[in-house]
């Protein structure tokens, strides 16, 4: 998501000298300090990594091993073949009356050590299982017997009940591509977007780094692999996010956003309060583990690592690097309502509070007529400051008002009352839809602390949002947290007919805690600054959301494509026809089939997309051609995306390679063109992980209606879409009002238009374009994976419609 701009910014704070080659420092450094980390994530995680590292056996399974040898030996049979003798005898002698207690612990220890080779062979056989990626490159619906004897396998190592953890230690790590094949796939996807002479050139350049340069690069990529648990994650976080020294506000958080077409209640306190409650359940969860882990196909199983820091983290900024605080427990979370701060307490003596607890706090605070203190209402617009500016002023802060401070970053997470409504208007839904995106992802600038893990956003109507920092973890984490909130406070809790949450308020709690800020005259002109600089960010963005409510899933599903890449090669016909060129495009997957592996970019525009694209602005081309390049290119998107998932991408790759240049002092005119790259459209989908949670036959408006981000680049686009439902698509466009060569709302009827002419190049899709263009021509009878109706005559370009 918003990781394709931090990507682009990132600068990695090394001196650079041409001349001079080091080999031990301090890249080995950088090498060690990774596998540190990694072994210290381990250690931390003991206790857990007990209770799951003996997945897939358990405790018990060990007092039954060891009552099976105790029966053994009362049959007087030795299962051990003389090595229980051996132990018996290797114990110290405490005198007869002891002999049958050495007899018992040699038992334990041989049933011990039995049981600890029989759990290290069913990981070693599991991560030689997982490693399998066969399952991956096989057409849709299509299983080849080696990957039914794969999943059969699978299931038997597996184990039953697993925790949220519980294959975490199963787990391959991700491999290093061969550099050769990398700078291939590279060259293939700049190819359609480069001038034949920019593409010789950058040709020469990737001939010269594989003959001078890539084998030394390479080398340590690999022993960084052999040593660490990732051999990219943990550079990406700190790179391209924790190193980055600009705002996090736009370039760096993300939102999430409510029902679209429905509130629960209006009733502003009671959707805080059931919402927070829901929050604090998913973290209890969270803790306890009972959160099944992500499977795909229902037994691959994917890396868990991101879960750890949903809450009670924040990101501290530092001056030439932030870091991520993360607490074990936090009961409390932190208020801003109309310029004041609050803490308010989440427990009591008998556990969590409930929810019409928590909402009677949160109406306190509603009600509270106290006004804000001097400065204290901005005071938030630091976070929202470059990363430098916000660490130096943060000293200052810490010395004066270290009690306010820490009582906000040591939250659970932050919560954000605010004074105005949001969401789809009757009068106005289109505008008020952007607006509700913008409030998200901006706000005032001042009413978010963007160094939270994230900030639930409860807009005066009862309508809810959220806005994610980016380092700590990816979209998918964070959008599973949100389904669960989501059907929870609205399904589960429930409020009652007058709009409250549910049972009786709790006279006897203390009021929230007002948080008092003592700021020293130095730091008025810092947060002066940073206000007008938030509301300059702020108010230069431009976001655009619409539902696409033609077709879905559904129709895609019954064209035999993937959904996907569906969406993606339209996209590219889009783009095109708002520009008038091809681009790079970005498209955010993942790499959770891995050890703590985060995300790798898939390059959308790619020959086949162009050849279809080039061929739909064609009139003499038919629709049987356009068809069949339109299949071409989602063919080749579809390889695309799963090599990048099952760790053969390029731009992970190629990021690493850098920085491992960089910290060699080693000058690579290749990488740093790579670098240099711009991302003109960047593109993410959300995905729906816990579909089961939502009745969406039944109640199709109950279910979210995803999130958005920041554009990369200054004249470029971000684009998310979410499938809601089966019939339904919702589109978030963002861009800059800078920029004379973008606009998000434009670009979204691009989008709309390219859709129905995609669709139309399929029978069904026909029905779809008569019906939407209003031709009054009856439904014909078609299967929507046959030919087109018309093969073969020239097409005629669609005109734009309005929606």
């Amino acid at each position: 998501m918003a990781e394709a701009h931090q990507a682009v910014d990132f600068r990695p704070s090394l001196t650079s000298d041409p001349g001079k080659v080091e080999l031990s420092a301090p890249v080995l450094q950088e090498i060690y300090l990774s596998g540190l980390r990694s072994w210290k994530r381990h250690l931390s995680r003991f206790w857990n990594d007990f209770l799951t590292g003996v997945f897939p056996a358990s405790p018990l399974s060990w007092l039954f091993l060891f009552s099976a040898i105790q029966l053994a030996w009362f049959l007087q049979l030795d299962p051990s073949l003389g090595l229980m003798e051996k132990i018996k005898e290797s114990l110290p002698d405490w005198g007869g009356q002891h002999h049958r207690l050495r007899g018992v612990l040699a038992a334990a220890l041989f049933a011990s050590c039995l049981w600890g080779a029989l759990i290290f062979t069913l990981h070693v056989a599991l991560r030689l299982l997982l490693s399998y990626h066969g399952w991956l490159l096989e057409p849709h619906g299509a299983m080849s017997s080696p990957t039914k004897t794969w999943l059969a396998l699978v299931r038997i190592f597996s184990g039953r009940h697993p925790m949220l953890f519980s294959y975490q230690r199963s787990l391959p790590r991700q491999p290093v591509p061969s550099v050769q094949d990398t700078v291939r796939k590279y060259l293939e996807s700049v190819r359609p977007v480069l001038s034949d002479e920019a593409f010789d050139w950058t040709a020469a350049l990737a001939q010269e780094f594989l003959r001078l340069q890539a084998s030394l690069l390479q080398w340590y990529l690999q022993l960084k692999s052999w040593w660490a648990s990732n051999y990219v994650s943990d550079w990406w976080e700190e790179f391209v996010y924790l190193r980055s020294r600009n705002s996090l506000m736009v370039n760096s958080n993300y939102y999430m956003m409510d029902f679209l077409y429905v509130t629960p209640t209006p009733v502003q306190a009671a959707r805080a309060g059931n919402a927070v409650h829901a929050l604090l359940l998913y973290r209890h969860r969270l803790n306890r583990q009972e959160i099944l882990p992500t499977l795909l196909m229902g037994m691959r199983p994917l890396c868990s690592a991101q879960y750890e820091k949903i809450f009670n983290t924040t990101r501290i900024p530092g001056v030439q690097k932030d870091h991520i605080r993360h607490l074990r427990d936090s009961r409390h979370v932190a208020v801003f309502h109309r310029g004041r701060f609050f803490r308010v307490g989440t427990h009591s003596q008998s556990g969590l509070l409930s929810p019409r607890a928590l909402e009677q706090q949160f109406q306190r605070i509603l009600d509270d007529p106290s006004p804000s203190c001097p400065h204290e209402e901005h005071l938030a617009a630091l976070t929202a400051a470059p990363r430098d500016m916000w660490a130096q002023v943060r000293r200052s802060l810490k010395t004066q008002a270290e009690e306010a401070l820490e009582a906000v970053e040591g939250a659970a997470f932050f919560v954000s009352l605010d004074s105005e409504p949001a969401g789809v208007s009757r009068e106005d839904p289109a505008a008020s839809l952007d607006a509700y995106a913008h409030a998200l992802l901006a706000g005032r600038g001042y009413d978010r602390w963007f160094d939270k893990s994230f900030s639930l956003i409860v807009f005066s109507n009862g309508r809810l949002g959220l806005s994610v920092e980016h380092s700590w973890a990816d979209c998918p984490i964070s959008g599973h947290m949100w389904e669960f909130t989501l059907a929870t406070e609205c399904f589960q809790l429930g409020y009652s007919t007058d709009g409250h949450c549910k049972g009786d308020p709790d006279p006897t709690l203390p009021q929230p805690q007002r948080l008092y800020w003592d700021l020293p005259d130095k730091i008025h002109l810092s947060i002066s600054l940073a206000l007008r600089g938030a509301k300059t960010l702020s108010g230069n963005i431009d976001c655009h959301v619409f539902p696409f409510s033609h077709f879905g899933k559904s129709f895609i599903k019954c064209c035999h494509l993937s959904s996907d890449s569906f969406i993606q090669t339209a996209l590219q016909l889009a783009h095109f026809r708002d520009r008038g060129q091809f681009c790079l495009t970005y498209e955010s997957t993942m790499t959770r089939l891995f050890l703590e592996g985060r995300t790798e970019t898939v390059r959308s525009c790619t020959r086949e997309a162009c050849n279809f694209v080039k061929a739909m602005e064609d009139k003499e081309k038919t629709d049987a051609q356009c068809l069949a390049l339109f299949r071409l290119a989602v063919d080749k998107h579809q390889a695309l995306l799963k090599a990048a998932m099952s760790g053969q991408g390029v731009d992970r790759h190629l990021f690493a390679l850098y920085i491992v240049s960089q910290l060699l002092h080693l000058q690579s005119p290749f990488l740093d063109q790579v670098h240099s790259e711009q991302w003109q459209l960047a593109t993410s989908q959300i995905p729906v992980q816990q579909i089961h949670l939502f009745d969406v036959q039944n109640y199709p408006d109950y279910v979210s209606s995803g999130g958005g981000f920041g554009p990369a680049d200054d004249h470029g686009y971000g684009v998310s879409y979410i499938f809601t439902g089966d019939e339904a698509i919702t589109f978030h466009i963002s861009s800059k009002k800078s920029s004379t060569r973008t606009d998000s709302h434009r670009l979204g009827q691009h989008i709309k238009d390219a859709l129905l002419d995609v669709a139309a190049l399929f029978q069904e899709g026909q029905r779809l374009k008569r019906r939407c263009r209003g031709s009054g021509e009856e439904d014909s009878e078609h299967s929507c994976g046959s030919l087109p109706c018309h093969t073969g005559g020239s097409r005629a370009p669609m005109t734009p419609t309005n929606f």
